[in-house]
């Protein structure tokens, strides 16, 4: 298998269906939330909606880089989530988190292995491969917040 296949996924394993590093994905994790759950704040901490928001914003902002476009995504508006009133919109929230998903892990499929070592839009971004596993970080970092966060709802 290539690399690019092997990142795609690891990629859906964190996001959509896997459960071989933390037992559980994004997908399992946030389906059965109800709106109200997921919009609700517990201390400090940023609420479950927040964080789905969070790391779709980058993986949407990473599809735009791999269809050609420039890179827009910047950290200072990744939590700007508009207002979750419904459990429509959190729904339309979760679908588009699974479409922008799939697309990442199908975009990366589609990448010939050899531009894992390219530069990713600017040197200081480093390598797309870089980029790609940060990605995938950052995914696992903020699913254990968010299964933290559920924890602490059933708890309350």
């Amino acid at each position: 298998m290539g690399s690019v296949l092997q990142l795609s996924k690891r990629f859906r394993e964190v996001l959509l269906d896997g459960r071989w590093i933390a037992n559980t994905n994004f997908k399992d994790q946030l389906s059965d939330i109800a709106w109200e759950d997921a919009v609700t704040r517990i201390g400090s901490l940023n609420t479950i909606a927040m964080l789905a928001f969070h790391i779709d914003y980058y993986i949407a902002g990473l599809v735009h880089v791999f269809e050609g476009g420039n890179l827009e995504i910047r950290d200072q508006f990744s939590f700007d989530l508009p207002p979750i009133e419904s459990q429509e919109q959190w729904e339309a929230l979760l679908n588009k988190l699974w479409k922008d998903s799939e697309r990442f892990a199908v975009l990366l499929e589609q990448m010939p292995d050899s531009r894992l070592d390219e530069v990713f839009v600017d040197e200081k971004y480093g390598t797309y491969q870089r980029n790609i596993d940060g990605m995938m970080e950052h995914s696992y970092y903020h699913l254990g917040q968010i299964t933290l966060i559920k924890k602490l709802l059933k708890n309350s």
